[in-house]
């Protein structure tokens, strides 16, 4: 049996988002957990990462828009395949991805990345 979730439920969990995600790690593989996300797997990262208030799902749901990363700070060099999301006052992943384009990156050099959407369905 599916449930279906309001709109008041997803928008709790999106707006702590907001509060606690303050670091976007670009990384060479999917970080599972906050170790691999700011040191196993990390090639930069960036601290000025913000989410937006809570809107309508592109398909259902509910999300939030991430504002674009223009101070990213590579801090190894290889391809850059995934990124990881996390609060680091509580040392904790809170969501990783695949990016959107593979990049290789070099050591010491800046990095970009386009603003992005973290969507919930209402289905579960």
């Amino acid at each position: 049996m599916a449930a279906t979730f309001s709109d008041y439920l997803l928008d709790l969990l999106l707006n702590e988002l907001d509060g606690q995600a303050n670091r976007f790690d670009i990384c060479s593989q999917n970080p599972a957990n906050y170790a691999e996300a700011t040191s196993t797997y990390t090639l930069g990262n960036s601290t000025s990462i913000q989410a937006g208030a809570p809107t309508d799902g592109d398909v259902s749901g509910r999300k939030v828009v991430f504002t674009a990363i223009t101070d990213g700070t590579t801090t190894g060099s290889g391809t850059a395949t995934h990124y990881g999301v996390s609060d680091t006052s509580a040392g904790r992943l809170l969501f990783s991805g695949t990016l959107t384009t593979q990049q290789p990156v070099i050591a010491g050099n800046a990095f970009t990345n386009p603003s992005f959407d973290f969507e919930i369905p209402d289905i579960a």
